[in-house]
């Protein structure tokens, strides 16, 4: 997992994030990209940000499930940090590309984050899991998320529209 400046562009601003649809609110488009798609604020093209998660699957520990997963996840400062799933025999201890790609950001100081680009083996569409929209919401709830579908199209959507009802835990609230 390696982290990456971003071009000659320069650093990554915040892109202008959309709210979360209100409950019960029509639910998003998935809409392919086509033409020269932006991720984030429109300073890193959407399919270099794709090139960065193959490269990221390539990397991949997956002799179980034989399901290689790459991600690359683009921060608001313009680095790019690479994910790969890391399979374990016991497989509860299994932990996708996505959250590894997080998780090495967080260990950088990074923790806001415009667009992730997630990609498994041809002919397998793979938006991120549940749990890894959560960990992912967790630091940008509107960022965009690039994937491709079975026919190799890229597809992208909000994370707020992937994970309308995130899990939010209020610091102090008490439970009842």
């Amino acid at each position: 997992m390696t982290a990456r400046r971003g071009g000659p562009a320069g650093p990554v601003r915040a892109g202008r994030g959309r709210a979360a649809p209100a409950a019960g609110a029509a639910r998003a488009r998935t809409r392919p990209v086509s033409g020269p798609a932006r991720a984030g604020d429109g300073r890193m093209d959407a399919r270099a940000l794709m090139r960065e998660a193959v490269a990221a699957r390539a990397r991949s520990h997956s002799p179980y499930s034989r399901f290689p997963v790459g991600a690359a996840l683009l921060t608001t400062s313009g680095r790019v940090f690479h994910g790969c799933n890391v399979e374990n025999a016991s497989y509860g201890l299994t932990c996708c590309a996505e959250r590894n790609a997080v998780f090495a950001a967080v260990a950088e100081g990074e923790r806001s984050f415009t667009a992730v680009a997630v990609t498994a083996r041809a002919g397998a569409g793979a938006p991120p899991c549940g749990a890894c929209r959560q960990v992912l919401a967790e630091f940008s709830p509107d960022l965009w998320v690039y994937w491709r579908d079975t026919r190799g199209r890229m597809l992208r959507k909000r994370l707020s529209a992937l994970l309308p009802d995130q899990f939010v835990l209020r610091p102090g609230s008490k439970a009842r």
